[in-house]
């Protein structure tokens, strides 16, 4: 597994070349070639390790994890019928929506995991914040888990594969569910903190994923205070939790998990990957640029999933755009001579 970056900070290109290349000054960041199927940084030797169920209490809280957004839901279903919806509450399930399902898809999943591009510690500790607010673990553990799945993509040992449930359609049914959600509900595998060692080396990385809690409630709060003080009222803080707080968070995270299921089931292959992983348009779209995910799999350090002009990235053109304002650098992407290579 070669190296993607080095203690002097230079970074590895396709070819195993090191280029050092980390100045803020330029307006725009380095591109570099990635190799396929290059597994995320220090992940351990590939191993079996059977997934025991969490204790009563991590269930619970689980559950009402999944379970009280959708009562949000439920209630501006209500709301609509007695209060109507305002253009205050869709502004805020938008831009919370945006802030937090970047914060997943640019800091925990291409930046932290990946390490497809580089920037300073003030803003990988709001990406931090922004990702912790869409309330789906910590950081650490939310990376953790992910480069577990890079490094067993279904293999039985991936923690959430839709394709070992059985056959038949309840087969099918019940790895959809543990791909989508069920996987939850189970332990992490042990050992998990060996994959993160390399984030766990920063103080501030590991207090702002430590204030996981804090994170999420704020970004319960900061909705409900927008409301208020833009409606001038306590109805409009409490649609503005309901919708920018609670019908946001089961939005992105139903995102999210149809990564993990159904990009793994439906949609086109057009690169060659060891995996069933494809690339689907509308979680392309919806998921901000994560859906085009066979394309992710066979180049999982580039940061631009979307390859083809009109397969639409939101998330990387964020990363882009910070780019060419000195907040990141040394992004990565594949050659033509990469990507041709690896199609099928």
């Amino acid at each position: 597994m070669p190296p993607l970056s080095f203690p002097d900070g230079s970074a590895e290109t396709s070819d195993g070349d090191r280029s050092v290349s980390k100045t803020r000054s330029d307006a725009l960041s380095k591109i570099l070639d990635v190799p396929a199927f290059d597994l995320p940084a220090t992940s351990p030797p590939r191993r079996r390790i059977p997934r025991q169920r969490l204790s009563f209490a991590g269930q619970l809280w689980t559950f009402l994890g999944v379970t009280v957004p959708l009562g949000g839901l439920v209630a501006a279903i209500v709301l609509l019928w007695g209060w109507g919806f305002s253009w205050v509450d869709l502004g805020l399930l938008l831009g919370m929506y945006v802030v937090t399902m970047l914060g997943i898809t640019v800091g925990f999943h291409r930046l932290f995991v990946h390490r497809s591009f580089e920037t300073s510690v003030p803003v990988k500790v709001a990406l931090t914040a922004a990702g912790s607010m869409a309330v789906q673990g910590t950081m650490l553990q939310w990376v953790g888990l992910h480069r577990w799945h890079h490094q067993h993509s279904d293999c039985e040992e991936d923690v959430h594969s839709p394709h070992h449930g059985g056959d038949g359609l309840l087969g099918f049914l019940g790895g959809f569910w543990h791909a989508h959600v069920g996987w939850a509900f189970l332990a992490d595998p042990p050992g998990l903190e060996r994959y993160t060692q390399d984030l766990r080396k920063s103080p501030s990385l590991r207090a702002a994923s430590a204030l996981f809690h804090f994170w999420a409630v704020l970004g319960l709060l900061i909705p409900a205070l927008l409301g208020g003080l833009i409606s001038g009222s306590w109805a409009g803080a409490a649609t503005g939790l309901v919708w920018g707080g609670l019908v946001r968070i089961l939005l992105v995270h139903h995102l999210t998990w149809s990564i993990n299921s159904v990009c793994h089931l439906w949609g086109r292959q057009p690169y060659r990957s060891n995996d069933e992983s494809r690339n689907n348009f509308i979680f392309g779209v919806l998921a901000m640029g994560e859906g085009w995910h066979n394309t992710h799999h066979v180049f999982p350090t580039s940061a631009r999933h979307g390859l083809r002009w009109w397969e639409l990235d939101a998330s990387y053109w964020v990363i882009r755009s910070l780019s060419a304002v000195g907040l990141t650098w040394n992004l990565k992407l594949p050659s033509a001579e990469a990507q041709e290579k690896e199609r099928q």
